[in-house]
């Protein structure tokens, strides 16, 4: 970790001096048997981190090396998400200034090693899918205690504005729900005290989903965020797909990212129409009936249109 020191002037006229200590974190994401699983490090605490070295030329390549070095794992696609320096994560050594990385990749293979964690362990109520826990979640535990803590705020005012926030994060009242809006149920949760991470948590009042150390899940919820917003405007879902691959396994890992169901023909048609993929030539029989066509990713899509154009589905 590099550290530079920074003095600051106080009003009695005095000099502080405060160590910041600089590192990069890095969200690494795979699908693997149809779950989104990011890459973890002590047993499910922390999201790899490293420092940024004299030797890298830049924070991306530092983050390509000691990535691959570390894991084992090529990262493609890569970009940056959002510095972090909250003082709650300062040690004796001084403050830590967190740059974080969204990386994607599609080498985990079919049995991820247990360092690879499902996304959904650390956000249950993430997870929309009929068949999955998220909706019953939010009904069950998440409301209740919400509305515990809105009845709690100072005045009407505060009250309204509880509610308002908590029923556009969580789709209550009238509210649809939101995939993207990640980040913000998590710090909404974080304020009510309803996660372990929160100094004002009651243990038997938090919700369901593994905790990490100092902010790491916030920077987790940063990267399913991006990711999911990500995914609805630009084709990047298909850096985490195998060379190739059916129309229903690709639709599979979209709902699986955005953990929300898509409506099959309408996904297939836009696929299709807009030249996304094409045919191999080859069919899957291992669908338990018509054997399916096998499709790969045409990355001359990408030289085409740049960004503007290329869509996959606006989840329901």
């Amino acid at each position: 970790m590099q550290n530079c020191t920074f003095g600051q002037i106080g009003h009695d006229g005095r000099v502080t001096v405060e160590r910041v200590g600089a590192e990069l974190v890095a969200v690494v994401t795979a699908v693997a048997a149809g779950r989104p699983v990011v890459l973890t490090a002590d047993e499910g605490r922390h999201l790899p981190f490293g420092p940024l070295r004299t030797e890298h030329h830049s924070m991306q390549a530092g983050l390509h090396a000691w990535v691959e070095h570390q894991t084992g794992h090529r990262l493609g696609y890569v970009e940056q998400l959002y510095t972090f320096a909250d003082p709650a994560r300062a040690t004796t050594g001084g403050r830590v200034v967190s740059i974080s990385y969204l990386g994607l990749t599609n080498a985990v293979g079919d049995r991820p090693g247990k360092a690879w964690r499902d996304w959904y362990s650390f956000f249950p109520w993430e997870d929309q899918r009929h068949d999955r826990p998220g909706e019953g979640l939010v009904r069950e535990a998440i409301e209740p205690r919400l509305g515990a803590w809105v009845g709690q705020g100072d005045g009407t005012a505060e009250r309204e504005a509880r509610r308002l926030r908590a029923d556009v994060c969580f789709g209550l009242g009238e509210r649809a729900w939101s995939p993207e809006l990640v980040l913000q149920r998590y710090e909404l949760l974080y304020e009510a005290g309803l996660i372990p991470e929160s100094p004002m948590a009651s243990a038997d009042l938090v919700v369901p989903g593994e905790a990490m150390a100092g902010d790491h899940r916030r920077i987790l919820s940063t990267g399913l965020a991006r990711l999911r917003a990500k995914i609805q405007y630009h084709p990047v879902v298909f850096e985490l797909m195998p060379e190739s691959f059916t129309l229903g396994q690709l639709q599979a890992t979209v709902e699986a990212l955005a953990g929300q169901a898509l409506h099959k023909q309408n996904f297939r048609r836009l696929v299709t129409q807009q030249e996304l993929v094409e045919p191999t030539g080859e069919t899957h029989g291992e669908t338990g009936g018509r054997p399916a066509r096998m499709y790969r990713f045409r990355r001359a899509v990408l030289d085409e249109r740049q960004v503007a154009g290329t869509k996959l589905p606006r989840t329901r």
